[in-house]
């Protein structure tokens, strides 16, 4: 890579965590407005979440190998951009915030205790920053991103509002292939391939 190429690189992710953090701050004051007035916690939870993301993301370990193919890099952005998108509306979910609640703290948890499995090994691009196979890992291969999907379903339940249904559905479906990609990327390691045999499962114990 040349020293122009590194430059653009640095400053093309520089710009991707300036965006990002625009668009959590405009997040997290509507959330923060909706429990001032609801006391609604499942909104908090999905902050939480997201911001998991970011600090992860600036602390993440150099990959050994990166797909900046245009596909990864547009299903990276549909899958890490789309859940800043949501938003919190007024009205009751389809169910009790209680409820949703709990199932956004069961997300949430599946995502910390992956994560602090994985380190800083973590990543939002599909890249090759070794293999994990502790804690979580021992039963899906993409538990962090489980535990989004959970908050994500989460969080449309609790505000099922058109636009939130059609962003997440597009940021979890992006979210899905870019975990199927990410593995054609680990698979070139013999260690992850064989990571693979012993561990079927990419999302869900028993369903995929």
């Amino acid at each position: 890579m040349t020293r122009q190429d590194q430059w653009l690189q640095g400053g093309g992710d520089l710009a991707a965590r300036a965006v990002l953090a625009g668009l959590y701050v405009v997040l997290t004051r509507n959330i923060l407005i909706d429990y001032r007035q609801t006391g609604r916690l499942t909104g908090l939870l999905l902050l939480a979440t997201e911001l998991l993301v970011i600090v992860f993301t600036i602390a993440r370990r150099p990959a050994r190998r990166v797909d900046r193919s245009a596909a990864s890099l547009a299903l990276t952005a549909m899958s890490v951009m789309g859940p800043l998108l949501v938003r919190a509306t007024p009205g009751s979910g389809l169910l009790p915030d209680l409820a949703t609640t709990c199932l956004s703290a069961a997300g949430l948890s599946t995502t910390i205790a992956a994560q602090v499995a994985l380190g800083r090994s973590f990543g939002i691009i599909p890249a090759d920053r070794g293999v994990v196979i502790a804690g979580l890992y021992k039963l899906v291969r993409h538990p962090i991103y489980a535990g989004y999907l959970i908050t994500h379903l989460a969080f449309a339940v609790a505000h099922p509002v058109p636009w939130n249904l059609v962003v997440l559905v597009v940021a979890d479906a992006a979210l899905v292939a870019r975990a199927l990609r990410e593995e054609q990327v680990l698979k070139t390691d013999g260690a992850y391939a064989a990571y693979c045999e012993r561990v079927a499962w990419h999302l869900v114990p028993g369903v995929f």
